[in-house]
Protein backbone atom coordinates (compact mmCIF):
# COMPACT_ATOMS: atom_id res chain seq x y z
CA UNK A 1 0.00 0.00 0.00
CA UNK A 2 1.51 3.12 -0.96
CA UNK A 3 0.89 6.41 1.01
CA UNK A 4 -2.15 8.49 -0.66
CA UNK A 5 -3.02 10.95 1.82
CA UNK A 6 -1.93 13.96 2.73
CA UNK A 7 -1.45 15.94 6.21
CA UNK A 8 -4.35 18.03 5.67
CA UNK A 9 -6.75 15.22 4.65
CA UNK A 10 -5.29 13.26 7.49
CA UNK A 11 -6.26 15.86 9.75
CA UNK A 12 -9.83 16.43 8.31
CA UNK A 13 -10.59 12.61 8.10
CA UNK A 14 -9.75 12.14 11.72
CA UNK A 15 -11.53 15.06 12.94
CA UNK A 16 -14.76 14.55 10.62
CA UNK A 17 -14.21 10.45 11.81
CA UNK A 18 -14.49 11.08 15.05
CA UNK A 19 -17.43 13.63 15.17
CA UNK A 20 -19.18 10.96 12.97
CA UNK A 21 -18.57 8.48 15.96
CA UNK A 22 -19.35 10.60 18.90
CA UNK A 23 -22.55 11.82 17.37
CA UNK A 24 -23.59 7.98 16.44
CA UNK A 25 -22.50 6.73 19.88
CA UNK A 26 -25.22 9.66 21.93
CA UNK A 27 -27.78 8.35 19.36
CA UNK A 28 -27.99 12.07 17.62
CA UNK A 29 -27.65 10.80 14.51
CA UNK A 30 -28.51 7.47 12.81
CA UNK A 31 -26.31 3.96 12.11
CA UNK A 32 -24.55 6.07 9.20
CA UNK A 33 -22.14 7.86 11.54
CA UNK A 34 -20.39 4.70 12.64
CA UNK A 35 -19.28 4.90 9.11
CA UNK A 36 -16.85 7.80 10.92
CA UNK A 37 -14.23 4.26 11.49
CA UNK A 38 -13.63 3.82 8.19
CA UNK A 39 -12.47 7.75 7.84
CA UNK A 40 -10.58 7.27 11.13
CA UNK A 41 -9.19 3.78 9.45
CA UNK A 42 -8.01 5.55 6.44
CA UNK A 43 -6.39 8.58 8.27
CA UNK A 44 -4.98 5.99 10.68
CA UNK A 45 -3.13 3.74 7.50
CA UNK A 46 -3.04 7.42 4.97
CA UNK A 47 -4.12 4.92 2.26
CA UNK A 48 -7.78 5.27 0.86
CA UNK A 49 -8.65 2.67 -1.83
CA UNK A 50 -11.35 4.51 -3.43
CA UNK A 51 -7.83 7.29 -4.03
CA UNK A 52 -6.44 4.39 -5.50
CA UNK A 53 -9.43 3.62 -7.78
CA UNK A 54 -9.77 6.81 -8.96
CA UNK A 55 -5.72 8.12 -9.36
CA UNK A 56 -6.07 10.68 -6.67
CA UNK A 57 -3.22 11.51 -4.41
CA UNK A 58 -3.19 14.45 -1.71
CA UNK A 59 -0.02 13.43 -0.53
CA UNK A 60 2.96 15.87 -0.89
CA UNK A 61 5.53 14.46 -3.72
CA UNK A 62 8.51 14.19 -1.14
CA UNK A 63 7.05 11.93 1.39
CA UNK A 64 5.60 9.32 -1.04
CA UNK A 65 6.93 5.87 -0.84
Amino acid sequence: MKVNIGTIDRILRLVLGLVLIVLAANGTIGWWGWLGLVAVATALFRFCPLYMLLGVNTCPLKSRN
